[in-house]
């Protein structure tokens, strides 16, 4: 086992603690820790995004990102027959920033919001204080988990949701297949190999070196989402970065004060994240039951949704600083060398619905 960082965080004394007492633990566990224990997880315990946290997310980045899923929700919404009720959820909102932005430019069509029951799937309360303060004047109501979203046609929205779920991470050696753990040495966090490990779904014919990381609770909550849109209809956006086909490579990766860090570092004040496997969550949106579309890139997404026209109304009559950083948004949005390839988009349907612009 080789060591990694110091790791001297309340939430590295913990985690030290419990492999000591336990036994070595999967690389999913630690993430899971990371950015969830109750005490010392990421999420729990600091406000992470925007230019005084550790990232900026995309709504962030611009209210123009938020407007156009806005409208794309409303477009979605009128291809479903305009239902008097159906459910609007996003799942892992942040600040709310989206979902407020969102609503805003939903104003287009004064009957959705009526109709919308407005949810969002978080755990961490302290987020959910900072949303409700976001989103004052809407009816909110929160579900710590997709399967207590309530019943009925919906539309649901997840951006840079899956990559902070917990991937387990396997390698190919010389004697077969070999889980990454994480353990302890001279009372340090560091990796190591448990050999002898069984993949699902893996090629045995990888060769020595491979890595591969699973996602099994992605994929299980995109099977919960793909069933409920099979069984009452409605739409999924999912965007996020990561990769359109699945491949070999270690994702696994820490963001702290705007810069990468060692993940094993600084346990519980660093963000950890993966890239997304989105052809694994469209074969199990499938498996049960949903239609999957395409996987596109945010750029081109954006694009079809107008973002450039948006961009020209927004800095109409505005001084040229502000039409400035306006186009500086557009190149973070959609510019190839920013969010704009490495994020991608896939969109889930149940039944025959086609959402825009994928159909």
């Amino acid at each position: 086992m080789t060591p990694s960082g110091e790791n001297r965080t309340p939430l590295g004394e913990k985690l030290v603690r419990r492999i000591e007492n336990f036994g070595p633990i999967t690389v999913a566990d630690y993430m899971a820790a990371c950015l969830g224990d109750p005490e010392f997880g990421y999420y729990m315990t600091r406000e992470p995004f925007g230019t005084a946290g550790d990232f900026v997310t995309a709504p962030e980045v611009s209210q123009m990102f938020g407007e156009l899923i806005g409208l794309w929700a409303v477009a979605t919404w009128q291809r479903m027959g305009s239902p008097a009720a159906f459910v609007l959820a996003e799942i892992g909102p942040g600040r709310g920033t989206l979902m407020a932005d969102a609503l805003r430019a939903a104003r287009i069509a004064p009957n959705f919001e009526p109709a919308a029951r407005i949810v969002l799937v978080e755990t961490s309360p302290r987020l959910r204080e900072i949303q409700a303060r976001t989103l004052t004047g809407h009816a909110i109501d929160w579900a710590e988990q997709v399967d207590g979203l309530p019943d009925g046609p919906a539309i649901l929205i997840a951006n840079e949701f899956f990559d902070a779920l917990p991937v387990r991470q396997f390698l190919r050696t010389g004697a077969g297949w070999a889980e990454r753990m994480v353990g302890v040495s001279d009372g340090k966090l560091v990796f190591g190999l448990r050999p002898d490990a069984h993949v699902d779904g893996a090629d045995d014919r990888a060769p020595e070196g491979s890595l591969v990381e699973t996602a099994s609770i992605s994929a299980a909550i995109m099977a919960t989402l793909a069933a409920r849109l099979h069984r009452s209809g409605g739409a999924f956006l999912a965007i996020d970065y990561g990769h359109a086909e699945s491949g070999y490579g270690d994702t696994l990766q820490a963001l702290r004060q705007h810069r990468f860090d060692d993940p094993l570092a600084h346990p519980g004040e660093a963000d950890l994240t993966v890239h997304v496997d989105f052809a694994a969550l469209a074969r199990a949106a499938r498996a049960n039951g949903a239609t999957a579309s395409a996987v596109w890139t945010q750029g081109d997404f954006l694009l079809a949704l107008g973002l450039v026209e948006r961009a020209g109304r927004l800095g109409a009559g505005k001084d040229a600083a502000a039409q400035d950083a306006i186009r500086a948004a557009v190149e973070r949005l959609a510019g190839p060398a920013a969010m704009g390839t490495l994020f991608k988009v896939l969109c889930v349907t149940g039944g025959d619905l086609l959402a825009p612009p994928f159909g």
